[in-house]
């Protein structure tokens, strides 16, 4: 009996209100691959409300570029400057609210979570986080993007993929005839 193999797109988000990375991983069975890393520039918008607009827009675009089934985003942390965190929270908000409009599901994760389960250290740089998900995802220095804003939303995603579980391909067995039925080799003749 051939089980089909199931798949999973995790969309990760790194908030932010200048640079706001994104990171698309394709789950296939139980290997995850990198789809896609990049970067929401704005840098160029001036006014507040307009990069909310610009975050909306661009976040319902990589939706439906991607057809995510759930999204990971980094929690903001708590910094020394409120004003800061309050922007960082609006960014956030509306990234999530951009998901909710398709009925994705969010999970958020601390970054010290996150870079404990990429890196085992929670304490982790931007670059070393970067270099770890290059080795595990396998893909070229040259697909390294500029920012680090990407392999952050790239680290959440993986970081919920491993918070997942590895989905399990269905080997529940109802009794000892399905059992004989579905594996055969492990049968011996009396």
């Amino acid at each position: 009996m051939i089980v089909p193999v199931k798949e999973k797109v995790i969309l990760g988000i790194d908030p932010g209100t200048n640079i706001m990375g994104y990171g698309v991983l394709r789950v296939m069975g139980t290997k995850p691959e990198m789809v896609a890393m990049g970067v929401i520039d704005l840098r160029r918008v001036g006014d507040t409300y307009l990069k909310l607009k610009h975050i909306h827009q661009r976040v319902l675009g990589i939706i439906e570029s991607y057809l995510p089934d759930e999204l990971a985003i980094e929690a903001p942390f708590f910094g020394k400057n409120v004003q800061s965190m309050l922007k960082l929270g609006r960014a956030q908000g509306v990234a999530m609210a951009a998901a909710l409009s398709r009925d994705i599901p969010i999970t958020e994760y601390a970054p010290l979570k996150i870079k404990m389960a990429i890196t085992g250290n929670g304490q982790a740089s931007k670059e070393q986080v970067a270099d770890m998900l290059q080795r595990m995802l396998r893909f070229d220095k040259s697909q390294m993007p500029a920012f680090m804003d990407a392999t952050d939303a790239m680290a959440a995603a993986y970081c919920h993929y491993l918070q997942m579980g590895r989905p399990m391909v269905d080997k529940a067995y109802h009794g000892w005839k399905d059992f004989i039925a579905k594996n055969p080799d492990k049968v011996k003749g009396g």
